[in-house]
């Protein structure tokens, strides 16, 4: 009844409001009489208006604008994802992009396509809006910085820090002795050219090096503690040297730079000294999530802006005001991560990407159109490296380091990325640097960023000891190893229960260890140990609660899912467990069709729809993430569906086909450790007619009576399947029942997809 009254309501309100407005056009029509309106007839003059139109639509700033950041992040991503595979920094990826999209390529071969999306007038709105990129950025930058860190650990850093910036600084002010009069624009001191050279020789990019020490799991060792400290150190110091060559540049001498470096320390006194204390006891007194109204984050973000405002109207840059608000922000981790998880996103995944595009646009590497201009980028990249490898190791050396941990301290301050296109953007805008230099500087960033994983890899292969580190954790013999790997602790206190279930009456003879991968874009240096403490933490007092002794494992890596599989093959596993991610499109015709996924979109599987390998309207198991992790394990594989999981009492395993044989040893675990009743059920007549599967069910009902019951039997009803706690499956019997659309599916409860190499053969 109450529908109908909502349908009749709806209807009759829509249809007498629709026939007013109808007359009150009529009426309205009336009233053009004498007002000489003109009423196009042609149907092609129609045709011409709206295609006109559409042709100015398309050509407006706005949509411009629009089109080219669509492009940029496709393209980001794209080459990001690229780069990634092959064991580079994405930020490596991205800057290609962007080279790619430029003059470099696209519009050498496509000049057209190019000046289309890319015309020149638009390029003041792609500046703007990659500096405000930038800005923010170079904040979250200012907050990743641990400035604890460096006071108590500085000693031997700061020799290393310094060193690494003296050392090329001197090198790239000699070089440009050597290529001043060939390659300095017209009018430019010296003195200017000089020091913004040295400046771009001397820059290490601390967001590159951290990830890159995450990734290798050396953040907790006193090496990586050492490198991290060296890198913030390096940080700090070059911005502040920036900031003085800028205003040097600027003002044209030493002399007349020295009212702007003078308001410059008043700058950084009053930061620190005024309003750093001002900014802690706000942030001491909204420190969570739910106390940090808008009005306050509206504090913070003034503070940016005016620090930001303020070194621009000085003279020494607006980013230098974004990272010095971004370091003196509270030292809070929690606020600090709340107020990082506002805008890294919008900085980092959208407008970052503009930059590398902008930087991208201005690279022409078709002006290196002579061997002797290459051989200037050459010995550019060797004065580089040498200057900056060859200073900090040996620095780190000097201050007592070995041999090996000293050239791994040069390989990644030698790592430039980001910070040196900053830079070098900064000097093109100043007119400092000239096109050409701009391109080979360009090439240099991407060259020594590129060769630091290699060079790591290098150092690590040339003194590699007789006796390799284990991975996860020792060995033992005859005991039944379980690795379960969660995203959150939720998951992780859920996968703890169902290892638990497999193992919890023969303690002595099982292990569990408990994983988890973060990637390394949801890291910040600052918090890694608090961040893995309240991951852990959970999981651990799950443990204690069910008496079940178990071992942590943590990582960061720029590819989670293969993370997960080299660990798990690695450790001499014999089950790994993982939950099933959930896809917003999976299953959808646009994420089959595109590829999407929660990681927003996977270029593999677009590239699969394209040649043919992925079936566009077949059905979908899994999500790619898993799909990956069971392709590539070497040991049986569980994932978990949780339904409400809680326990194991009842256990439901059909057999779809005789390799599914396999299973019985896992029931069989479950009722020696939980006391599980089994029903096995026949769905198909592959066990009444195998004597060698019915040997084994008979063997395991003599050993644990009356806990296995053999059903032969097609379907099951509802009722059945509510009483279950758990269905065991194979992973070739679960493929079996998607395709098949089975009824089952809808009434389904927690479920465990069993896969093994043996199964699939």
């Amino acid at each position: 009844m109450k529908k109908f009254k909502n349908g009749f309501f709806y209807i009759t309100t829509i249809g007498a409001f629709s026939v007013l407005m109808y007359w009150i056009i009529l009426m309205g029509i009336k009233l053009e009489q004498g007002r000489q309106i003109k009423i196009a007839v042609s149907e092609k003059k129609k045709w011409d208006d709206f295609t006109d139109s559409l042709l100015h639509n398309l050509q407006h700033p706005l949509a411009i604008l629009l089109a080219q950041i669509v492009t940029i992040i496709f393209a980001a991503r794209f080459f990001g994802w690229v780069f990634k595979k092959i064991g580079q920094p994405t930020v490596i990826g991205e800057i290609i992009a962007g080279i790619v999209l430029g003059p470099s390529v696209i519009g050498t071969v496509f000049p057209e396509f190019s000046a289309t999306l890319f015309p020149l007038q638009s390029l003041g709105n792609l500046q703007f809006l990659s500096q405000i990129g930038l800005i923010l950025f170079m904040f979250v930058i200012g907050m990743e910085l641990d400035l604890k860190v460096l006071q108590t650990k500085a000693k031997d850093a700061v020799v290393i820090s310094h060193a690494s910036i003296v050392f090329p600084f001197a090198l790239g002010l000699w070089l440009a002795y050597f290529i001043y009069q060939s390659f300095a624009p017209v009018g430019i001191q010296f003195i200017s050219f000089g020091l913004f050279m040295g400046i771009a020789m001397s820059i290490t990019a601390f967001p590159v090096l951290a990830r890159i020490v995450q990734e290798r799991g050396i953040h907790k060792t006193k090496l990586g503690t050492i490198v991290i400290t060296c890198a913030a150190a390096d940080d700090i110091t070059a911005w502040c040297i920036l900031a003085a060559v800028i205003a040097i540049v600027k003002a044209g001498s030493i002399v007349s730079s020295f009212y702007t470096i003078l308001l410059a320390v008043a700058y950084v006194l009053l930061m620190i000294k005024v309003v750093r204390p001002f900014l802690k006891r706000v942030g001491d007194l909204h420190a969570s999530k739910e106390s940090l109204s808008k009005s306050i984050v509206a504090i913070f973000f003034l503070t940016l802006i005016v620090s930001s405002y303020a070194t621009e109207v000085i003279g020494i840059h607006a980013l230098f005001g974004a990272f010095m608000a971004g370091a003196i922000m509270p030292e809070n981790i929690k606020f600090r991560n709340l107020f990082i998880e506002k805008i890294e996103d919008v900085a980092v995944v959208l407008l970052l990407p503009l930059f590398f595009v902008f930087t991208g646009l201005r690279t022409r590497i078709g002006l290196l159109n002579d061997p002797y201009l290459w051989k200037v980028t050459g010995l550019i990249i060797l004065v580089a490296v040498v200057g900056k490898f060859a200073g900090s190791a040996l620095a780190a050396k000097y201050t007592g380091q070995t041999w090996k941990d000293s050239l791994t301290i040069g390989a990644l301050m030698n790592t430039r990325g980001l910070m040196e296109l900053v830079v070098l953007n900064i000097g093109y805008d100043l007119g400092v640097l000239t096109p050409e230099i701009f391109a080979m500087m360009v090439i240099m960033a991407l060259v020594t960023t590129f060769m630091t994983g290699p060079a790591l890899d290098l150092i690590n292969w040339l003194f590699k000891s007789k006796q390799e580190e284990p991975v996860t954790e020792i060995k033992v013999i005859s005991k039944f190893k379980i690795l379960f790997s969660f995203g959150n602790p939720e998951s992780g206190k859920v996968l703890l229960k169902l290892a638990n279930s497999l193992t919890g009456r023969r303690k002595d003879s099982a292990a569990l260890t408990a994983m988890h991968i973060s990637p390394t874009n949801e890291l910040h240096q600052f918090d890694i140990d608090e961040y893995e403490k309240e991951l852990f933490e959970p999981v651990v007092a799950e443990s204690v609660k069910v008496d079940q002794e178990i071992t942590t494992l943590f990582k960061a890596s720029a590819d989670v899912d293969s993370e997960i599989t080299t660990l798990a093959n690695k450790g001499d596993y014999d089950l790994l467990l993982i939950e099933l991610e959930e896809s917003i499109y999976e299953g959808s015709f646009l994420g089959k069709l595109l590829g999407f996924t929660t990681r927003i979109i996977n270029p593999e599987k677009l590239l699969n729809t394209v040649t043919g390998k992925e079936n566009l309207f077949g059905n979908s198991t899994f999500d790619e993430g898993t799909k990956l992790i069971l392709s590539k394990s070497t040991i049986p594989v569980g994932v978990f569906i949780d339904k409400n999981f809680e326990k194991t009492d009842h256990i439901c395993i059909p057999f779809y086909d005789e390799k599914d044989a396999f299973l019985i040893s896992y029931a069989q675990k479950f009722i020696e450790n939980n006391g599980a009743q089994v029903v096995i059920l026949d769905t198909e007549g592959h066990i009444k007619n195998n004597p060698h599967i019915l040997e084994k069910i008979r063997e395991a009902q003599q050993v644990l009576p009356n806990h296995i019951l053999l059903i032969t039997q097609t379907g099951v009803e509802k009722e059945f399947l509510k009483q279950q706690d758990l269905i065991l499956i194979s992973f070739e019997s679960w493929k079996k029942m998607v395709e098949s659309k089975s009824r089952w599916l809808q009434s389904i409860p927690s479920t465990l997809i069993v896969s093994t190499k043996e199964e699939e053969q």
